[in-house]
């Protein structure tokens, strides 16, 4: 190849074939140069440019192949054509591809360069391939061109409808909107190339939900065509909407979808009773507060938009009633404010209204929100309990009342218009300890006891008050009876006062201050006087001073106080209170002689603090009655100690071992496990146990087949062989029973001997004089026989018993 000469590649396409050409000015006369394109092949002149040595040469340059997508013809689909002007057709060269897809998706010819699909293509999947050629020398397979990029771009044709990816859709729009309110804009999406012819442009349109909805063609906003949709004739819609590419045209494709239309509620309907009157019963014992009746107005509307007030606007019964609104049921409850009596009035009537609570302001020119209804209440006659005129009688009575006072009067009367006649009584769980009587028939209450208002000031109780006619039928009251003081109690000591005399006391030093308490309580106050007591007239150690303010000070008369020579003064104090008539008492003050400090605080009184300053200290006692208490304790525990060591090592005779259980922590092995069990004690039922066995010694374990000496002596069988041969019939049976227990279990037989050795004592045969039963021994029993020994005993018969 001549360096001067340029290189051509032919290229020829299926489907186009783009030319461009450019001149530029060489630096060497004037070139023609190939000029690339973003992703194509470089290319030169083509043949015959030769011709013209100073003309500037052409090239055909070239960006891209096509081929059509989802082809589905038998052979492989022809793209294109690749070829070089090196190629003289004698098959020098070589046609070799690259890049993506290059022998899986698109062969080439290596002689003719001729390209083709071999698989079926999907736009969708990719819409273009790039790849790569080269002209190679077929024995040498160096390059005779340099390398050309080129691409492969897929056209799209319309195999793809229109998809809803939001679909279905659900969407609420009020009623009453007007029309063309938005409901909803739906949005299909076509995987078709939108750049490429109408495959991918979507129109569309309302399959279903006409004439009440509309859709725009080219949007897909959802609006109302129709006014005055009411949800409470029909509250939901179902439409399909449908788009179609091609721009709707014939052989387009097509893809729906589904929109649910649920229309929310306005308030546009206003109450309404079903009824224009109503009428209810109700008893005249019905308690205030108490529900009388229920109404409801309907309302189509739900939710707050049916939310109502009830308001009572007329009738003779508006301080009777009230009505108010149920937030749940929406109803009007129509309550009780005072209490009903069928002799005053029987029947009550009340108009209410019933409003919306929200109503929307653009259907109030439909009419007012509202309605009303008339109700009427008829008061039923009850047997009511007598009432007392007044629920609370208070009354006065002294404590001086002598029994049978009258304290007070009680009234009650039927309310009924049969006016059965009153029994009075008083509920006694008021009145426990019955200090009150009441006439049944006038009421009359009085005393039934002597009170005392220093036990008990006010006598709370309850009247009962029956009907004649209708026992059934009480009405109650309550008697409220003030009991008044008298002046009954005289004052004494206010505290039990405990009075210190220093020794070296001067004369007329006050040593207490006194004051006085009274039980009674005069309406004016108390007013207590002191003085001595006469036997105290002439008293030389002390004497007593009246405050005028209910109180009193002890003084002393001389000095020289000795708690040697007496160590206590007992002085009596008279104190009057000022009742009528007056009251007085006596009152021993203790006035205690004591050693006393420097500031006259005592310190030791009387002579038992002498005697015990002049001996022994407090401390000193203390320890001696610790010493005392050790030794008792010592003695305690010596003799429980000797105690227990007389207890005998060896069982006697009267403690039977064989009443005792013993247990141990050993599971048998059946019959071949006989080491830690003795079973000659139950195959030898003719001997008992000769040597008494020691307490505090383990008992040597043997086998059964071990010999040793016998431990057992025989006895005879005539005292015991009822029970013997009993016993042996059942080792018998559970020797051949192969479910009874092993040997070291402890078998128990439930049995009654034929008699006993005291034989019967039934006086049915002592009573015959010829019986020479001798009954001495009863004497020997006890004192709980010594009746049967006095009646049956006698010295001349002999005693059948054997000791």
């Amino acid at each position: 190849m001549k360096p001067d000469r340029p290189l051509i590649w032919s290229v020829i396409s299926q489907t186009t074939l783009l030319l461009v050409a450019q001149w530029e000015l060489g630096c060497s006369g004037m070139t023609l140069n190939a000029v690339p394109l973003p992703r194509a092949p470089r290319l030169s002149h083509g043949a015959g440019a030769g011709a013209l040595a100073h003309r500037q040469k052409r090239s055909w340059v070239w960006n891209q192949f096509f081929v059509l997508e989802e082809f589905t013809g038998d052979e492989p689909l022809y793209v294109g054509k690749l070829h070089s002007d090196v190629d003289k057709g004698e098959g020098k060269v070589k046609y070799v591809l690259m890049g993506e897809g290059a022998s899986s998706i698109f062969t080439i010819d290596e002689d003719t360069g001729d390209i083709h699909a071999i698989k079926r293509l999907d736009r969708e999947e990719q819409a273009y391939y790039t790849l790569r050629a080269q002209a190679v020398d077929y024995g040498t397979s160096r390059p005779v061109e340099p390398e050309s990029e080129f691409v492969i771009k897929v056209q799209d044709i319309n195999d793809n409808e229109p998809k809803f990816l939001d679909g279905p859709y659900n969407t609420r729009v009020p009623e009453m909107s007007p029309v063309g309110t938005s409901v909803v804009q739906v949005v299909a999406t076509d995987a078709d190339d939108p750049t490429y012819g109408n495959s991918a442009r979507v129109v569309y349109s309302i399959l279903e939900g006409q004439p009440y909805f509309s859709v725009d063609p080219k949007t897909g906003v959802i609006r109302t065509a129709l006014p005055n949709m009411d949800r409470e004739a029909r509250d939901q819609y179902l439409l399909v909407i449908q788009a179609k590419d091609m721009v709707g045209q014939m052989g387009g494709l097509s893809g729906t979808t589904s929109v649910t239309v649920t229309l929310s509620d306005v308030n546009d309907n206003p109450p309404r009773f079903s009824r224009k009157s109503y009428q209810f019963s109700v008893p005249e014992s019905l308690p205030v507060a108490s529900v009388v009746a229920k109404i409801k107005a309907l309302d189509s509307d739900v939710g707050p938009n049916a939310e109502m007030e009830y308001r009572i606007i007329d009738g003779d019964g508006l301080g009777m009633f009230r009505v108010s609104t149920d937030k749940d049921t929406q109803e009007g409850i129509i309550t009780l404010l005072k209490n009903l009596d069928f002799e005053t009035k029987t029947t009550y009537s009340l108009r209410i209204e019933a409003s919306n609570r929200h109503p929307d302001s653009r259907f109030l020119s439909q009419g007012m929100f509202s309605d009303t209804a008339m109700v009427r209440l008829i008061v039923e006659n009850v047997d009511e309990p007598p009432v007392f005129s007044s629920s609370l009688s208070k009354m006065v009575v002294s404590e001086a009342a002598k029994v049978g006072t009258i304290v007070g009067t009680v009234s009650a009367n039927d309310p009924d218009s049969t006016n059965s006649p009153i029994r009075y009584s008083i509920d006694r769980n008021t009145d426990l300890e019955r200090f009150f009587n009441i006439e049944a028939t006038t009421g009359i209450i009085s005393t039934a006891k002597s009170l005392d208002r220093e036990v008990n000031a006010v006598h709370n109780i309850t009247i009962l008050a029956i009907e004649s006619l209708d026992p059934a039928q009480v009405g109650k009251g309550v008697a409220l009876i003030t009991v008044m003081d008298i002046n009954d109690n005289a004052p004494v000591f206010a505290i039990e006062y405990e009075t210190f005399l220093c020794e070296g006391s001067s004369p007329a030093q006050v040593i207490e201050t006194i004051s006085a308490v009274d039980r009674d309580e005069p309406p004016s106050g108390h007013r207590f006087f002191f003085s001595l007591a006469a036997e105290a007239a002439g008293n030389l150690n002390f004497t007593l001073r009246d405050n005028k303010d209910n109180t009193a000070s002890i003084l002393t008369k001389r000095t020289g106080f000795q708690r040697r020579q007496q160590s206590m003064y007992r002085l009596p104090v008279l104190i009057v209170d000022s009742g009528t008539p007056a009251l007085s008492s006596t009152n021993t003050l203790s006035i205690r002689v004591c050693e006393c400090d420097g500031d006259g605080s005592p310190q030791s009184c009387g002579t038992e603090a002498f005697m015990l300053s002049a001996g022994l200290s407090t401390g000193a006692l203390i320890a001696i009655l610790a010493c005392i208490l050790t030794l008792l304790v010592l003695v305690l525990l010596i003799v429980m100690m000797r105690r227990r060591k007389k207890e005998p090592l060896i069982l006697d005779e009267d403690r039977d071992v064989r009443e005792n259980i013993v247990r141990y922590d050993d599971e048998g092995g059946g019959e071949e496990d006989t080491e830690a069990f003795d079973m000659v004690a139950l195959r030898n039922l003719n001997v008992v146990r000769d040597s008494k066995s020691r307490r505090d010694v383990t008992p040597e374990v043997t086998t059964l087949y071990a010999p040793r000496p016998p431990p057992y002596k025989a006895v005879p069988a005539d005292n015991n062989g009822i029970f013997r041969e009993f016993i042996w019939d059942r080792l018998k049976e559970a020797d051949v029973d192969p479910t009874a227990p092993p040997y070291d279990s402890l078998q128990t037989y439930a049995f009654e001997g034929s008699g006993s050795v005291a034989e019967s004592l039934s006086t049915l045969e002592s009573l015959s004089t010829d019986s020479d039963q001798n009954y001495d021994y009863l004497s020997d029993w006890g004192p709980r026989f010594r009746k049967l020994a006095d009646l049956y005993g006698h010295t001349d018969g002999s005693n059948i018993f054997s000791s």
